[in-house]
């Protein structure tokens, strides 16, 4: 079970610490931004300053005016340039000497004592308090009192951090300033809280310190000087705690709050810095460093610089070492990369001389595609003279196996007929032959003079023919009325195959085209042939090529 309780308890201080450190990056990220930003919150001090003293040269201005407005420059002044602080502090004690007014006269010395132990000038802050009246206090406001007390306390407070071997001794009188300005501050005051964490801190009651500081943050809506004050000091007792991701976050957020009021006289940011270089983040340790020297410089805190300068040199010497680092990495970078730049030009000739290779036989392939898109031409003209050629020859076979066909078919009937027509001549011949013998000449006679038999026999001709033809092109019919309207189709008689009309244009079509020869084929006058073919011509749809449409048919 204690084992559980531990892995527990474990766990939920790891998580808080994964969490603290997440929320610290987005704060440092903040400061980054602020620091960025510092030149623009100085400026804006600068201007707020000369809007000030620029109320001195109102005209007809009282002493009492003119000491008002030089506190409020010493005000603004005090956390920013000691030096011209104490000038306009300088001109107060002379306002308050000549006004003889004990008040000013208080009041200036404790805030020269103030700037005093700020430069680093112990001796003169305390010897400047010790110059100063302590019965005086009870006739004068309280506020100087508790000033008085105040300086004091601080004063030994920084002397003690700057004395190792009497640390015990100054922190002691600091201390018993401490428990007398407790004594007079308000209990409800802002400041009593501050002076009892100082001294829960002091007495290792650190939570009970850090509860109160965290509830003047609480309160604490500006962030004016005064929150940077209670970050820092609620980060001095986390420190104390050891609680590292704390103590990191509140010095941030109280370096923040001094960078936006351009406050020179600074604690938080080299702490942090310090803290930064103990994690290993050396850049942003040296750059806060960097940026607490530049303030401290600026503002004539001799006593920040003294602390500054104790951890300066430990920061600058890792910075150095590591960028000194760096500057070998970059070297050895560099080395490596004037090697790969070398290989590069390299590659790049060897890419350009292949280019040029490449352009060249883009090139050539270029004039070698014409060549053959050339080439290609002419053997697709070839091929199609080939074809046109091949086709004039398909007709030519075409017409010659039609006239093969026509010859071979026209033979074996002209074989026929001329048999036929020998064996009916011959029976003629034995028919007049008998009838003479038998002496009727009259009969003979008779049958001489008669047609019929050359009637009956031209029928059965123009009937092979007619037969024979059909057999050859069994559309002749359909395709000859094709050419025609509808009213001058031609249509055959009962009984009939051809008539004369279509007998002509049979003959036409196996290539008779003398009128004579189809004159004495069909057994009649050369103008009844020319008069049937201009009738039927002029009838047709092709009066100009008939004959040609009629080759054409089969």
């Amino acid at each position: 079970m204690k084992k559980l309780v531990t892995l527990f308890l474990l766990a939920l201080f790891a998580t808080h610490q994964a969490n603290a450190r997440s929320e610290n990056d987005s704060v440092l990220q903040v400061l980054e931004y602020e620091l960025n930003r510092k030149e623009i919150y100085t400026q804006e001090k600068e201007k707020t300053i000369r809007e000030i003293k620029q109320m001195l040269n109102i005209p007809g201005l009282m002493p009492h005016q003119r000491y008002a407005i030089n506190r409020q420059i010493y005000t603004q002044y005090k956390a920013y340039q000691t030096d011209s602080a104490l000038r306009y502090l300088q001109n107060n004690v002379a306002i308050a000497r000549r006004l003889q007014h004990e008040t000013y006269i208080y009041e200036t010395q404790l805030d020269i004592s103030y700037l005093y132990w700020q430069s680093g000038k112990f001796f003169e802050s305390i010897q400047n308090l010790e110059s100063l009246d302590r019965s005086r206090f009870r006739d004068l406001p309280v506020a100087l009192l508790q000033s008085y007390y105040e300086a004091y306390k601080q004063v030994y407070r920084y002397y003690a951090n700057s004395q190792a071997d009497k640390q015990n001794t100054y922190y002691s009188l600091s201390n018993l300033y401490r428990d007398s300005l407790l004594q007079i501050v308000p209990r409800d005051s802002k400041s009593h809280q501050v002076l009892t964490a100082e001294k829960l801190t002091d007495a290792n009651r650190t939570q009970e310190a850090a509860a109160l500081l965290l509830d003047l943050l609480a309160q604490s809506t500006k962030e004016d000087h005064e929150r940077a004050i209670f970050a820092n000091i609620l980060a001095n007792i986390y420190q104390k705690e050891g609680r590292l991701e704390m103590q990191k976050k509140y010095y941030t957020l109280s370096a923040i709050c001094d960078i936006k009021n351009a406050v020179k006289e600074n604690t938080s940011m080299h702490a942090l810095a310090l803290i930064l270089y103990q994690e290993g983040n050396i850049d942003r340790a040296y750059r806060y460093i960097q940026s607490s020297i530049d303030d401290a410089v600026f503002c004539n805190a001799r006593f920040r610089s003294y602390e500054i300068t104790k951890i300066f040199p430990i920061i600058d010497s890792a910075y150095q070492e590591k960028a000194l680092k760096q500057k070998k990495e970059l070297k050895r970078y560099l080395l490596w990369v004037s090697v790969l730049l070398l290989f590069l030009i390299v590659a790049v000739i060897y890419v350009y001389r292949q280019m040029r290779r490449i352009a060249k036989i883009r090139k050539e392939l270029y004039h070698a595609n014409l060549k053959l898109q050339k080439l290609n031409t002419d053997l697709q003209n070839s091929n199609s003279q080939l074809h046109d050629l091949n086709n004039e020859l398909m007709h030519v076979n075409r017409k010659l196996s039609e006239t093969n066909l026509v010859k071979e078919t026209y033979l074996g009937k002209f074989i026929d007929l001329c048999s036929n027509y020998i064996e009916k001549l011959d029976n003629y011949r034995r028919n007049l032959n008998r009838i003479a013998g038998a002496g009727k000449v009259q009969e003979l006679y008779a049958a001489l003079k008669s047609t019929q038999y050359i009637d009956t026999e031209l029928s059965g001709f123009y009937a092979n023919f007619d037969e024979t033809f059909l057999r050859l092109y069994p559309t002749f019919i359909e395709n000859f009325n094709a050419l025609f309207p509808e009213e001058e189709k031609q249509y055959v008689k009962s009984g009939e195959l051809l008539n004369t009309e279509l007998r002509i244009y049979a003959l036409i079509r196996l290539g008779i085209h003398d009128n004579t020869q189809i004159a004495l084929f069909l057994r009649c006058s050369i103008t009844t042939i020319y008069t049937y073919r201009s009738r039927i011509r002029h009838k047709s749809l092709f009066k100009d090529s008939l004959d040609e449409q009629i080759l054409k048919i089969g």
